[in-house]
């Protein structure tokens, strides 16, 4: 199994960045994909962005050009940098992890982020 915990949300002005972080651990030879996701309150959980295992990268177009998705293999570290946030980007994130299968097979606790207007 993968183990998955991420850091780095807080509250920011519009305008401001943050640099989420997932570190994962365990069973990660299994992992194919990283995913970020997000649910705002009274919404569906979305995916925001995500990194496969060759390091191509999807964005959603709500973000596209603000967020930025990397990560580094040596500290077993997926990241979401996010750039001029707006307040509809408060929300729950969470960091997941695919096998390859098409579904998400681990999720991260979340981590709160708040963009105040």
């Amino acid at each position: 199994q993968v183990q998955l915990v991420e850091s780095g949300g807080g509250l920011v002005q519009a305008g401001g960045s943050l640099r989420l972080s997932c570190e994962y651990s365990g069973s990660i030879f299994n992992i194919n994909t990283m995913d970020w996701y997000r649910q705002a309150p009274g919404k569906q959980r979305e995916l925001v962005a995500n990194i496969n295992s060759r390091d191509s990268t999807y964005v959603a177009d709500s973000v596209k050009g603000r967020f930025t998705i990397s990560r580094d293999n040596a500290k077993n570290t997926v990241y979401l940098q996010m750039n001029s946030l707006k307040p509809e980007d408060t929300g729950v994130y969470y960091c997941a992890a695919e096998y390859g299968l098409g579904y998400v097979d681990a999720w991260g606790q979340g981590t709160q982020v708040t963009v105040s207007s």
